[in-house]
């Protein structure tokens, strides 16, 4: 389109998405934006060539400086893993982030002086390099420019642009703010929410972008390939490949910047599609925030390549509501979830894929869509001596061990410890409340006896948070079944220890578990610990116990935490679901269900498993009593399993790691 088009400029109006669209404005020729779904999702447009990478990894949360899930040990450990591989070729990632300040209660970080101190007890040293505007919305709807400044700072080799603006990246929290949401998710004192916060963060990169291409912000050079980690940038491709153009026309911007924006190669990577940054009442407002005078140009050409969902026939919005994520699963050049099994099951599954199975489907068919398993360094979850050293100070008067692969000998010692350690809990109130203050628990007994027996007892845990997705309700039923079976059989009754921080009735929902097994048996109940809250020293007691990690999980996009059992030889007891498909070889060094169900539906195994097994409970209650069979009957087998669980590195940088499937993705667009 030339710079003499007419543009048919206009804001969206307040409610548009609650009444039929009516377009009002001059028809203009806009076929170029109308297609560009289409290109990016069938993969038409070529590939840049990149000889040397300098990316941009986009991210709202890194494990440095602020970290609530998976998300954010991606973002500071891929690129901490790309450049160390990949600095003797001078390949780069930069780390773009928001710069947070304030104090939520548990997340607090502040820059004071040029010392940035984030929420994570790490710091480092910033300097400023600028300051851009950014034109978004206020709270009348009207167009206002933000000063966001720019801070350069360099950690673990790693480069970290922060983006500095109180107003949205403030995380002083609101008085109304709800309970759930805390770190960078709260709703501030500003009254800005997470879906605006990182609506205006999409916005506040593409226009750092547009600054460096015009030279205005020394010190710091475009990228020339991008890395969007999930939603919280998600709008980033629209901006790049509809704002750019139609603001050239309107000679915001040279045609030549452009182009270069528009040409960027753009990776989304996609955590779980469960969290895509909805807004239904602030639709309007927020494209109007991010498109500004051509939002009516922009939302009435944004259409999706023909697919079968009739919620997604644009590529801004799902159904009628702002969906953030959806213009990067439209527009990005590639898109990337965490795990190869997740990618085949959101492309087939609606239930797992939602309102995006059917452009993933299409882009993994044309090759645009990949499964890359997240990386999670051995060293940091590995038993080591610095660790057990704090366990043993923590806790006064313990005696947890040291043990690797080649000698696992002391995880026996450890199981001891562990039970004398929730038997001092039982007993010792005072004890309890120093050690774990955060802990709710429930009829903890003192098993102090079986200590003499420990290597005869089997030892299960469950540290997840209490949520839904981590399918403690199956957990539940499956031990239910799985107990009367031991009953029957006169085997010893496991120590099982479930709890997290979360939901108060997934609690309630354990302890009843507890109170059901008592009728089964006062022995097999009086072996079940249940707690709700969180404490990390606690926890890695507990792993390093642990014979069994239960993960009965109801979806899984990767894993981090079954990784984090096996470095420790705890065997994982899973579902087969996500990653958890990828990252566990059953019966070699964990066990996972022969058949798993989403919605009643079969979604992996076979058909025979699934008529005999008929649903996840049945399945994993099937798996269960394997695994504990095998305890019991053949010691040496899962004593071999442990080993080789221990062995497994799933670190980003070993041979055929996910650091090269990275690099190679950079450079070629393909795997």
């Amino acid at each position: 389109m030339s710079e003499n088009s007419n543009l048919s400029s206009g804001f969206l109006e307040e409610g548009f998405n609650k009444k039929p669209f009516v377009d009002k404005t001059d028809q203009t020729d806009f076929s170029f934006i109308q297609k560009i779904a289409q290109v990016s999702c069938l993969g038409e447009k070529e590939w840049p060539q990149i000889d040397l990478i300098d990316a941009w990894i986009l991210s709202s949360e890194t494990a440095t400086f602020m970290k609530w899930g998976g998300l954010g040990m991606v973002a500071s450990e891929l690129p901490e893993n790309f450049n160390k591989t990949f600095e003797h070729m001078s390949h780069r990632m930069s780390i773009i982030t928001p710069m947070y300040e304030g104090n939520t209660g548990k997340k607090s970080a502040k820059l004071e002086e040029n010392i940035y101190y984030g929420a994570e007890n790490q710091k480092v040293e910033v300097s400023f390099l600028g300051e851009v505007s950014v034109v978004f919305v206020d709270y009348e709807s009207n167009l206002k420019e933000y000063p966001v400044g720019l801070y350069s700072g360099v950690f673990n080799d790693v480069r970290y642009i922060f983006l500095r603006n109180e107003h949205f990246f403030g995380i002083n929290p609101s008085s109304n703010n709800p309970s759930t949401q805390d770190g960078c998710y709260v709703l501030n004192r500003s009254n800005v929410d997470e879906v605006e916060r990182f609506a205006f963060f999409s916005k506040a990169v593409y226009t750092m972008l547009v600054a460096c291409l015009e030279g205005r912000i020394q010190g710091l050079k475009a990228p020339n390939v991008i890395v969007a980690n999930d939603w919280h940038s998600g709008a980033l491709s629209g901006l790049c490949k509809y704002l750019s153009p139609l603001q050239a026309c309107g000679a915001k911007m040279t045609q030549e910047i452009s182009l270069t924006i528009q040409n960027l190669p753009i990776i989304h990577i996609a955590h779980h599609l469960g969290y895509q940054g909805w807004d239904f009442p602030n639709t309007a407002r927020l494209l109007n925030g991010l498109y500004e005078e051509y939002t009516v140009d922009v939302f009435k050409n944004a259409k999706a390549i023909k697919n079968s969902n009739p919620r997604t026939t644009n590529t801004l919005l799902v159904y009628d509501c702002y969906n953030q994520a959806s213009s990067n699963f439209h527009l990005a050049d590639r898109i990337v979830t965490v795990s190869k099994n997740y990618m085949e099951e959101v492309s087939k599954d609606l239930g797992l894929g939602l309102d995006f199975r059917d452009i993933l489907k299409i882009r993994k068919n044309h090759h645009t869509f990949f499964g890359i398993v997240n990386g999670y360094e051995k060293k940091l979850i590995s038993p080591n001596e610095k660790k057990i050293e704090h366990l043993n100070a923590y806790f006064k008067g313990f005696d947890f061990k040291i043990y690797d692969e080649n000698d696992i000998a002391n995880k026996t010692k450890n199981k001891e410890e562990c039970i004398k350690l929730l038997s001092r809990i039982a007993a010792d109130d005072k004890f309890k409340k120093t050690v774990i203050p955060l802990i709710d628990i429930y009829k903890f007994s003192d098993l102090s006896a079986l200590v003499k027996n420990a290597s005869n007892i089997p030892f299960m845990c469950a540290t997840s948070r209490l949520v839904e997705q981590k399918g403690y309700d199956i957990a539940c039923e499956s031990l239910l079944k799985t107990l009367v079976k031991i009953k029957e059989m006169k085997y010893e009754f496991p120590i099982i220890a479930m709890g997290g921080a979360g939901d108060v009735r997934l609690y309630k929902m354990l302890t009843d578990f507890r109170d059901k097994v008592s009728k089964i048996s006062s022995q097999a109940a009086e072996r079940i610990f249940v707690f709700r809250g969180y404490k990390d020293e606690f926890a890695y007691a507990l792993q390093l116990a642990s014979d069994f990690y239960l993960m009965p999980s109801l979806f899984e996009p990767c894993g981090l935490t079954q990784m984090e059992a096996m470095a420790k030889g705890a065997l994982p007891i899973a579902t087969s679901t996500g990653g958890l498909v990828d990252t566990i070889e059953s019966g070699v060094n964990g066990f996972r269900t022969d058949v798993f169900f989403a919605d009643g539906q079969k979604v992996y195994g076979s058909n025979t498993e699934a008529q005999k097994l008929k649903n996840n409970v049945n399945a994993y209650a099937d798996t269960l009593q394997k695994a504990l069979y095998c305890f019991y009957q053949t010691p040496d087998i899962i004593n071999a399993m442990k080993v080789n669980a221990m062995k497994k590195d799933f670190s980003w940088s070993v041979q055929d790691g996910s650091v090269y499937k990275y690099y190679k993705l950079l450079k070629t667009g393909t795997l």
